[in-house]
C-alpha cells in the first residue's frame, strides 16, 4: 500500500516522497499490515477554504483523508493534493516547514500521532 510521506532533509527543505507500507499477512477479511506503534487518535473537521502558511508539523503522525482532498506544499516547491481516502505520513518537524490548504470541501480526516 502506498502512502506519502512528508519529511525534512539535513538542510531543512521538506520533501515528498512515496512510502511502500508492507502488507503481510492475508486472511478471510483481506490482507493486512504487521501491527504499527501509534499513541492515539485525534478526529478533525477541516473548512473547504481552511489555509495555513508555513508551518512545521507538530508532532510525527499519519494523516487520513476521509472524505475530501486538501492540497499540500513542501518548501522544495511540490505540490500534492492527498485525495480522498489517502493517507500521509508528516514527519518535517523542524526546517522550513509546508503549506496547507482546502479545496472547497468540508474535510473530515483522522490525525495517528507516532512516536
Amino acid at each position: 500500500m502506498r502512502i506519502h510521506n512528508l519529511y525534512v532533509d539535513e538542510k531543512g527543505e521538506t520533501h515528498f516522497r512515496d512510502v511502500e507500507i508492507e502488507l503481510t499477512e492475508t486472511g478471510p477479511d483481506g490482507t493486512i499490515s504487521k501491527l504499527l506503534p501509534a499513541t492515539g487518535i485525534i478526529f478533525r473537521m477541516t473548512p473547504g477554504d481552511w489555509v495555513c502558511d508555513w508551518h512545521s508539523t507538530t508532532r510525527r503522525q499519519y494523516v487520513v483523508n476521509l472524505d475530501a482532498p486538501h492540497q499540500v506544499t513542501a518548501s522544495d516547491g511540490e505540490t500534492r493534493i492527498i485525495g480522498a481516502g489517502e493517507i500521509y505520513l508528516v514527519e518535517d518537524l523542524h526546517g522550513k516547514g509546508h503549506l496547507s490548504q482546502g479545496l472547497g470541501k468540508l474535510r473530515h480526516s483522522l490525525m495517528i500521532p507516532i512516536d
